[in-house]
């Protein structure tokens, strides 16, 4: 079994650490919140206030971090865990960050011939504990085959994007088109309660119909007709509004970089910064709908 060494024991990191735990693999974590390291270690975890020096003895790092300074921070410079890293580590970083901080920690790594993926991730919390989670993945096509049989660890779907930088651009555009769809829907379904169309017949109707899509069936942002949907469990979060926002203003970033036109995902971007103006970014991303409604105060 493998020794792995886990940076960033969050909502998503920390399942993801216990899976590997679980599966057999050595894991030692590290994160700045004293409970989330104490979860891993009461579960036969190990935990690491110095990073660089627990890395000697690591086959694997694996990041996930909230935002791409932090990324950069961790990875480069003298610090970092590039210029220190031993020979044949293999690093995972499954942030989702904006592309051109993962392609410039790619360059460095691969610089001291180290081997690198960026791996960010689809599934939220659910997937994560599940470890179903959906991996995209961009590298070299070496390190991609090195990092799987972690991957396949942690999620269902491991699916490689090509060369650095792939995987946070595949990850940015799907959740662009997730947050365009989840409001969509949920100005579907306050319309048709307007129209005084019950939230049960019209999701039987559309679930079947050419306005299917996963926002709905999987996700459904009104109460009842999906149980698992955050919904019905008062919009607590799996995925929630602030980080849908982070992920559309990444998306807007790297449109404005690529002069690529996303009008509906800067109107999306617009409209879940209400939701953070209010104060109410904590909810699910579903939540959305209570903003429609008027009953985010």
């Amino acid at each position: 079994m493998a020794e792995v060494t886990f940076i960033g024991l969050g909502n998503m990191g920390l399942p993801m650490a216990m899976n590997l735990l679980k599966s057999g693999h050595s894991v030692t974590g590290f994160d700045l919140a004293e409970d989330q390291v104490k979860t891993l270690t009461d579960a036969g975890g190990k935990s690491t206030n110095d990073i660089n020096h627990t890395i000697q003895n690591s086959d694997v790092v694996i990041t996930m971090l909230p935002s791409g300074k932090i990324v950069r921070s961790v990875y480069l410079g003298d610090e970092g865990l590039i210029e220190n890293a031993p020979d044949n580590l293999l690093l995972i970083d499954s942030s989702t960050i904006d592309v051109e901080t993962a392609r410039d920690v790619s360059k460095a790594a691969e610089q001291k011939n180290l081997r690198i993926v960026d791996a960010p991730v689809s599934g939220g919390v659910g997937g994560a504990q599940a470890g179903t989670l959906t991996f995209m993945v961009g590298g070299e096509k070496k390190a991609f085959d090195n990092a799987k049989e972690y991957l396949d660890i942690m999620g269902g779907n491991i699916i490689y994007a090509g060369l650095s930088g792939n995987g946070q651009a595949a990850k940015i555009c799907n959740n662009m088109l997730l947050g365009i769809s989840m409001i969509g829907t949920a100005e579907a379904f306050n319309l048709a309660e307007n129209l005084g169309l019950d939230a049960q017949t019209f999701f039987d109707i559309s679930s079947t119909a050419s306005g299917q899509c996963w926002s709905m069936t999987s996700y459904c942002p009104v109460p009842g007709p999906v149980p698992s949907s955050p919904a019905n469990n008062n919009y607590k979060p799996g995925f929630s509004s602030a980080l849908m926002l982070k992920d559309l203003r990444l998306s807007q970033e790297a449109a404005s970089m690529t002069t690529s036109s996303t009008p509906l995902g800067a109107n999306a971007t617009s409209i879940y910064e209400e939701i953070e103006n209010l104060g109410q970014d904590s909810i699910d991303f579903s939540g959305v709908i209570k903003l429609l409604q008027n009953k985010l105060k």
